[in-house]
């Protein structure tokens, strides 16, 4: 009798989520009016990690945060489990950006660094439990082109702050110790990165607000802020301070072409059994990507999972922001090809597929603003980089706002203003020929053995504004 293999669950926020969904705690909608010390706009991570580092600067502080659906919609809740160490953008191009030129990269870079650890030690220090585990980050190299990226990239690394001690290469054989990848060539490895699970820590953040007095609202979208007043379906609030940190949903808020939302598409497998993991090898709680230009990211799950993402159908015309995540067949398929791909002869069955959106700026380069004279302020653009670069952007408004000087309060993301991007159609022509550039030069360095990087994904970087 042959049996057919269930459809896995596809959107409702994603996997990290739908755990969470008999236990979640709900909140009030707003409706009235009020007048709050502090506004902020958004309960995903900046929000967040904002309000809590307010209320740790002054405890009386009325703070209240405002979430349009419910807290960890976005991509706070949906995304790859990475509190990783690279810095939200172009390291070179915040240098030319800056008068503290390369130092002030390193400076920012080392804020990264110091990130890491300071999240864990708040979430141990605040009992919240998120699956963190810290043990590295490894990334693939499939392509003789793709071992070279990998050197330039540790290069740079280097140049801008980190250690042999922080990233250094392995060759294949050290790669497939700790993760037996069959098509590896060698790899690098991260040492400033810890897994998580990234709904349980955004739920657990909320929890530790409400104790310290925060007021929480979901349902309760901000559809404008003028001044010092935002208007809302149910009500009006008024605020000495606002901070906005809605990411790849803020086009409403911050203007259509100050950030565009990129999709970014993730599957996660049934647990797998210990023979497959004896195959694999994959015996740590390392996070995992390569370096493809259409990139994976990975990591093991606490209850014995893969989960793995990529861009699959990276821009929706407008600024589409594809609500509860439903995702492609084509994208499930891709993604659960590049598992096969790594490791032949295990079978994989997928339990759910997801899809959330990311901030993107036009230069790909985050930014923390903060104005003084009509006291508003945001942090956005992380472009995937976001959960390390959401505890730094959080924090940093809080000091710019309440007057702090601080090391962060000088990194040479504050203030920083990226170009604004094209009207449609161009931009989503532009997004999709990106991509389809990037796809084609991962096939063409397979398929020749390409020892240098293909000319298609130069031109596709350059489209993108990656390139330096």
């Amino acid at each position: 009798m042959t049996t057919v293999a269930a459809k896995p669950r596809n959107g409702d926020l994603g996997f990290w989520m739908a755990g969470l969904e008999k236990n979640r705690r709900p909140y009030p909608r707003f409706a009235g009016e009020q007048s709050v010390d502090l506004a902020i706009v958004g309960a995903g991570y900046t929000g967040l990690w904002a309000a809590y580092f307010a209320k740790k600067l002054d405890p009386s502080l009325s703070v209240a945060v405002f979430e349009a659906e419910q807290i960890g919609y976005g991509a706070s809740g949906r995304n790859g489990g990475w509190l990783s160490a690279m810095p939200a953008g172009n390291r070179a191009r915040f240098a030319r950006a800056s008068k503290g030129g390369i130092e002030a990269s390193r400076a920012l870079q080392r804020e990264f660094v110091s990130g890491v650890d300071a999240v864990l030690e708040i979430l141990r220090a605040e009992g919240i439990d998120a699956d963190q585990r810290k043990s590295g980050a490894l990334v693939a190299a499939h392509t003789k082109a793709g071992l070279g990226r990998l050197v330039a990239r540790r290069d740079a690394d280097w140049k801008y702050g980190l250690t042999d001690d922080d990233v250094y290469l392995i060759d294949r054989e050290e790669f497939q110790e700790q993760i037996n990848i069959s098509t590896v060539y060698g790899g690098l490895v991260y040492k400033h990165c810890a897994r998580l699970n990234p709904a349980k820590l955004v739920h657990g953040l909320a929890e530790t607000l409400t104790s310290m007095g925060v007021r929480i609202f979901e349902g309760s979208r901000v559809g404008s802020i003028n001044g010092n007043t935002l208007t809302l379906d149910n009500g009006r609030v008024t605020a000495e301070k606002t901070f906005i940190c809605t990411e790849g949903y803020s086009g409403p808020l911050l203007g259509s072409r100050s950030l565009i939302p990129i999709n970014s598409s993730m599957i996660v497998t049934k647990p797998l059994p210990d023979e497959a993991w004896r195959h694999i090898g994959w015996n740590g709680p390392q996070c995992l990507s390569d370096s493809a230009h259409t990139f994976i990211y990975s990591q093991r799950t606490a209850d014995g999972r893969i989960a793995i993402g990529g861009r699959g159908k990276p821009y929706r015309y407008n600024s589409g922001t594809g609500g509860a995540g439903s995702t492609a067949g084509s994208t499930v398929d891709l993604l659960s090809t590049k598992l096969r791909t790594f490791f032949p002869g295990i079978d994989f069955q997928v339990d759910h597929a997801w899809s959330g959106v990311l901030g993107v700026t036009r230069d790909w380069n985050g930014g923390v603003q903060w104005d003084q004279a009509s006291g508003i302020g945001s942090s956005t653009g992380y472009a995937g980089h976001g959960f390390t670069a959401a505890y730094l952007g959080g924090r940093t408004l809080v000091e710019l706002a309440f007057e702090q000087k601080t090391e962060r309060t000088s990194l040479p993301w504050v203030g920083y203003r990226a170009p604004k991007w094209e009207p449609e159609p161009i931009r989503w022509l532009g997004v999709h020929g990106m991509y389809s550039l990037f796809g084609f030069a991962d096939k063409w360095e397979e398929h020749r053995g390409s020892t240098t990087t293909s000319l298609l994904a130069k031109f596709g970087s350059r489209l993108a504004g990656l390139h330096e």
